[in-house]
Order: C-alpha cells, then sequence, then structure tokens
C-alpha cells in the first residue's frame, strides 16, 4: 500500500481560524486535513477518531503543533505508540518531530514532557492568584449590594414597623426580609 500524509487541525473555539494549520499541512503533501472544533480537553473529537480510524501501514499522521492533537503528554504518548504499533507514522511541523526516525521519536518525548511542565505551570500560576487575593481577605464575586449603612436602615424601619407593606408579606413574596434577618 502506498504511503499518504494525512492531516489533523483543531481550533479551540469556533471564533478561531484553522486557515494557518491548513495551509501547512497541506504545503507539505497532505492530500486530506481533518479539523477539529474542540478544547484540547475534550475526550470528543470526531475528526481525530476518523483520521485514526483510515490511517493504515505506511501512512503518516501530521499535525502542526503537538498541541493540536493531544490532551496531555500521557495521551500525545498512547496515540503515538499505537500509531507506531500499527505502522503508521507521526510528524509535527512547528516542532519538527518525526517519529519514523529514532532522533524523532527522542524530540517527541522530551517536547511532550517540556509541553506538560508549561502546562501544569500555568495551572499553579491561575490557582495562585485566588488563593493570595484571599489572604490578603479579598474574595471574588459580585460585590455585596447591601451595604452595612443600607442594611442597619432597612432593620431599623423593620423594627418601627415602617414597611413598604400593609402587613407582613409571605416568605415567598419577597427575599429581602430573609436577607436583611430580625
Amino acid at each position: 500500500m502506498a504511503s499518504h500524509l494525512l492531516g489533523y487541525a483543531r481550533v479551540s473555539t469556533p471564533d478561531q481560524d484553522p486557515a494557518l494549520q491548513h495551509d501547512a499541512l497541506t504545503a507539505v503533501g497532505c492530500y486530506r486535513v481533518w479539523t477539529d472544533t474542540a478544547s484540547g480537553a475534550l475526550t470528543a473529537r470526531p475528526a481525530l477518531d476518523d483520521v485514526l480510524e483510515r490511517l493504515g501501514p505506511g501512512d503518516v499522521l501530521v499535525v502542526w503543533r503537538l498541541d493540536r492533537l493531544a490532551r496531555s503528554l500521557r495521551h500525545l504518548l498512547q496515540l503515538i505508540d499505537d500509531l507506531t504499533g500499527r505502522g503508521v507514522g507521526f510528524r509535527s511541523l512547528t516542532e519538527s518531530i518525526d517519529t519514523t526516525t529514532a532522533t524523532g521519536r527522542l524530540v517527541l518525548h522530551l517536547f511532550g514532557a517540556l509541553g506538560e511542565f508549561e502546562r501544569d505551570l500555568l495551572r499553579e500560576r491561575t490557582a495562585a492568584g485566588p488563593q493570595a487575593a484571599a489572604a490578603r481577605g479579598r474574595r471574588g464575586g459580585r460585590p455585596a449590594v447591601m451595604t452595612p449603612t443600607k442594611l442597619a436602615a432597612a432593620r431599623a424601619l423593620i423594627a418601627d414597623g415602617d414597611t413598604p407593606w400593609p402587613r407582613p408579606p409571605p416568605r415567598s413574596a419577597s427575599p429581602a426580609p430573609r436577607c436583611i434577618g430580625p
């Protein structure tokens, strides 16, 4: 069977344009490019499933960048192992990785580990922001509408019996009495 270059592109949102990936994949000789519009973290990627199913011995799966293919280093290595076991090669254009060579396989493992390390650092920095704010006494979310002054004024009106209702309202009529308490 003759070998073919099959391309796979992925964008995370419909607002993103996969044209850059398509152009690069077509320029290296991919006769067809499959495209998913989905977050890399999602497991359901129909175009990826389709291209993986169509790859045969001697074919090469080509992606623009490693992060367009796999959700994690583990997922990337599983995909590459599966492809290798089926006699299918893998190429990543941006990182110049070609798993049909020993050097390409080594570089793949190194880049994959560095990519996962970078994502872990980003996750840690993202989590550190709200923790630092909480340590300074700040909290996220919408600011409270009832300031201490407004709350005191509302409680005083209720205590004086000066309410806009002729009699106490049913509990379901307004959440205000529940919010300000007795």
